[in-house]
């Protein structure tokens, strides 16, 4: 099945390039929420920033399903979300959330990646 996303690739714009690669998911991209959950890891390999985008609406059975994430370019998804921009220099282990009263995104202190 070929997804069908919120943006076409010529409404992708230079606004946050030189960051490399970053995990998606499909809530994002496909289906068009705004981020609303970031974190920076570690990067998997030397194109990878580290960074992870969740609208905060995918549960566990969502996240373990791999077709609903996609490797995209910081760039792609900083047009789907600018808000993010601001963030995209936080080192790793960094986390950011907008909570439901915040339209800003607030660091989480209390994050730490699952290691499963």
């Amino acid at each position: 099945m070929t997804k069908q996303f919120k943006l076409s690739a010529d409404q992708i714009k230079p606004i946050a390039e030189g960051y490399g690669g970053c995990i998606a998911t499909d809530k994002i991209t496909v289906e068009g929420y705004p981020v609303r959950f970031m974190y920076r890891e570690a990067p998997d390999n030397e194109l990878d920033s580290g960074w992870r985008f969740m609208s905060g609406f995918e549960d566990d059975a969502y996240m373990d399903d791999p077709d609903n994430l996609a490797i995209y370019d910081v760039n792609t998804i900083a047009n789907y979300d600018p808000s993010i921009v601001p963030l995209l220099e936080a080192p790793e282990g960094s986390a950011f959330e907008k909570t439901p009263e915040s339209e800003r995104f607030l660091p989480v202190a209390d994050w730490a990646p699952d290691e499963s």
